[in-house]
């Protein structure tokens, strides 16, 4: 009997064939891992290192007094203009009416100076009809005293010839020396008439300057006195402190008949429903976040089957370690870089957050979705 001697067929062991198999599923599943992450998951960054936050308000007296009622009390939920606490308001009652009496005084005094200004107007009118009755006068005077001096002289060479009595002679010296004095009595007059219609002219613009181009109303005396009066009506209705936003009191720290002196903190309100996430993202997860993004949102408090919705409102003028107590001193020799993170502010979904309220401080995860107004290539951030 002839032996076969032809050759075998070639058939791959089952062994070999799993290897290929698996080594074909680990190449499909990179492949995949690739695809989703270049097509999908590239184009989100989140972080676990975000907190709740919110502008507090703080509630400080403007002005000093003693505490005589407190409305509110810690976890109080309060409306804007609700009372939050009085102060005694003898002492700003008190200032109002001696504004207002100073007010009154002010407002007599101006009108003093309108019926001054027309008493000095009259006072002028009297004073010019004195200057001219004392002109009137002095030019009477200088007539008299010419016709004695000419009196006088005529009758002179008239003594020695015996034609004028001595007795005569002396009349008309007498009669020009009376002449003389009532000259110099009247340019006295008139020089003393002018003189008074001055004074009076003077008075009349002194007085003129405190109410000209004003009323009684806006005289600067009236305006002044009643801006004492609106401060004081100022100071005495912030004698009541009333919350200024809609919120929830927190640390009150003012009791009743404590003295409350201005600008110290007695409490806080806080507005949760302007809460929002303080996101503080590598700075190698930013390079494609930009504002007006997207954002998913998750609670501690809530957990992920309460998610929020937000979108990026801003970012951080600089790094957490930028601004701590003791910044970093990066130019020393003892250098070893660390990656920064970069607080990214979001703003909430306002009926999500009504629906589910959060306090702050709480811990949140953040994840932006990048795909939404991603940059172009070239264009700056």
């Amino acid at each position: 009997m002839i032996p076969n001697t032809a050759p075998e067929p070639a058939f791959p062991s089952r062994p070999n064939l799993r290897l290929l198999a698996l080594g074909g599923a680990a190449v499909l599943a990179a492949a995949a891992t690739s695809a989703y992450w270049y097509l999908y998951a590239s184009h989100f960054v989140a972080t676990d290192n975000a907190y709740t936050s919110v502008e507090v308000a703080q509630i400080t007296p403007q002005v000093g007094g003693t505490v005589i009622g407190v409305k509110v009390k810690d976890t109080q939920a309060v409306r804007r203009g609700d009372i939050l606490l009085t102060l005694d308001p003898a002492d700003a009652t008190l200032a109002v009416a001696q504004a207002q009496a100073e007010l009154d005084r002010a407002t007599r005094r101006v009108n003093s100076y309108v019926a001054n200004d027309r008493s000095l107007a009259a006072q002028i009118q009297a004073r010019e009809a004195d200057g001219q009755r004392a002109a009137a006068q002095l030019e009477a005077a200088q007539a008299d005293a010419e016709r004695a001096r000419f009196d006088l002289e005529r009758r002179q060479p008239l003594v020695d010839s015996g034609s004028v009595s001595g007795e005569e002679l002396s009349r008309a010296r007498n009669a020009f020396a009376d002449a003389m004095a009532n000259l110099r009595a009247c340019k006295a007059n008139t020089t003393q008439s002018r003189a008074n219609l001055s004074s009076a002219l003077a008075a009349q613009a002194a007085n003129a300057a405190l109410i000209s181009d004003c009323t009684v109303a806006t005289n600067p005396e009236v305006a002044a006195a009643r801006t004492r009066l609106d401060q004081a009506r100022l100071d005495l209705a912030r004698t009541v402190l009333r919350a200024p936003m809609d919120g929830v009191v927190a640390k009150r720290q003012v009791q009743l008949g404590e003295r409350v002196q201005p600008g110290v903190p007695l409490m806080a309100v806080v507005p949760v429903s302007e809460m929002c996430v303080e996101a503080n993202f590598k700075e190698v997860q930013l390079s494609q976040v930009r504002v007006g993004q997207p954002v998913l949102l998750y609670s501690d408090l809530y957990g992920k089957r309460v998610p929020y919705h937000g979108v990026v409102e801003g970012f951080s003028g600089g790094s957490g370690s930028a601004f701590s107590l003791i910044p970093a001193q990066n130019a020393t020799g003892n250098w070893i870089k660390v990656v920064q993170r970069l607080p990214v502010r979001i703003r909430f979904d306002r009926a999500e957050l009504e629906a589910r309220p959060l306090k702050v401080g709480l811990s949140m995860n953040a994840e932006i979705d990048t795909r939404a107004g991603a940059p172009r290539p070239g264009q700056a951030r």
